[in-house]
């Protein structure tokens, strides 16, 4: 063995998530209201366990081809049509949205190409384009958090490859109406620019009803998934919709990397895709309101239309500071310069427990009246 190793140069533009660092926190913190972690609070549906354990039992544990069984692809594939008109492309199942951004990124971005990513944004994103030698150039969309088509156009370049949208929105809550959808794809069409959308929050939008980039750029890059929409995070079921060229190239990096997505967790997504998850997000929408009116007199908070997170000011406007004062005092939430280059807010998720929303918001009113 090496007295020292020698690392992969790119490994230096990137750096550990200040989500993941929060989570790895809370693992040592003793009966803490845990806001930090983007994963469901309720537990998995019965027909999706059902599924995975009938999967499990019948021996479907082997590999799958790599752009996913046929029953799945062709099941999202009719939704996808029903719901967003998708016609023309292909569908193939990934490891997760983020295996798919992955295998995405590894694809369409080389060394020096412009991907303009809005600000805030999902930790990947920045990190995966520096990784593949991109430069992510950032839309910033403060104070509201929303794109304005303008300053989107105002940022593309002769060498911009790709525009990252995300709707709903994680950090932020927002979730984009149907003129704005139209208004940022009638952009990239203009100048030529890919889209990619990630949408894996579409069943969480609350005022109205959720707008697929799918239904104004046919051409776009589509990443959605299963995990958040039935509480199934760590089964990492995800799938890609988008151009055939482009989901060729994605399978043929998939066969080297990731293989397939897991198989029983495949079975159970064709299972899910039938469920009537509307009393959940019913719910959600309750506890959005529950959280947006316990902070909104001791905090500039923007209310979140969509997805399960919101994005307060931090009264000292120093995120790392008041991250630390609310960790001691037994809240977990993240900076939100983990997800943005301003460090003046914090991104709370309430996907949580109503006694741990109550005692999470009266503790940090606490703490703004301390500030």
């Amino acid at each position: 063995m090496p007295d020292k190793f020698t690392f992969a140069r790119r490994l230096d533009r990137i750096e550990m998530s200040g989500i993941r660092k929060i989570f790895e926190l809370a693992q040592g913190v003793k009966d803490a209201v845990d806001f930090s972690l983007g994963q469901p609070h309720f537990d998995t549906p019965a027909e999706v366990k059902a599924a995975a354990i009938q999967a499990i039992q019948n021996g479907f544990n082997r590999y799958t081809v790599t752009q996913g069984i046929p029953a799945l692809r062709e099941k999202i594939r009719s939704e996808l049509a029903r719901k967003w008109g998708f016609r023309d492309g292909d569908v193939m199942v990934t490891a997760g949205v983020a295996g798919g951004l992955f295998l995405a990124t590894a694809a369409l971005v080389d060394k020096g190409d412009e991907v303009i990513v809005p600000d805030p944004y999902f930790v990947l994103y920045r990190q995966l384009v520096n990784f593949f030698l991109g430069v992510p150039v950032l839309l910033d969309t403060y104070p509201d958090f929303r794109i304005r088509p303008e300053k989107l156009e105002a940022l593309i370049t002769p060498r911009t490859k790709l525009i990252l949208f995300n709707n709903p929105v994680n950090p932020t809550g927002t979730a984009y109406t149907a003129a704005e959808v139209a208004a940022i794809a009638a952009v990239a069409r203009k100048h030529g620019v890919l889209l990619a959308s990630d949408e894996i929050y579409e069943a969480f939008s609350y005022d109205f009803p959720h707008e697929s980039m799918l239904r104004h750029d046919p051409g776009a890059l589509l990443m959605g998934g299963f995990g958040k929409t039935y509480a199934i995070p760590g089964w990492r079921l995800g799938f890609a919709a988008g151009p055939r060229e482009i989901i060729e190239k994605m399978n043929l990096l998939q066969q080297f990397s990731f293989v397939c997505a897991p198989s029983p967790a495949q079975a159970a997504g064709v299972a899910a895709l039938s469920l009537d998850m509307k009393p959940y997000i019913d719910e959600y929408r309750r506890k959005r309101d529950f959280v947006y009116e316990g902070l909104r007199d001791r905090y500039e908070v923007v209310k979140p239309q969509g997805a399960f997170y919101i994005f307060p000011k931090c009264p000292s406007g120093d995120d790392q500071t008041f991250v630390r004062r609310a960790i001691e005092n037994k809240v977990l939430i993240v900076p939100g310069g983990a997800c943005s280059q301003h460090q003046t807010h914090f991104r709370l998720s309430f996907a949580a427990s109503d006694p741990d929303l109550a005692r999470g918001v009266e503790i940090l009113n606490r703490l703004a009246l301390d500030s």
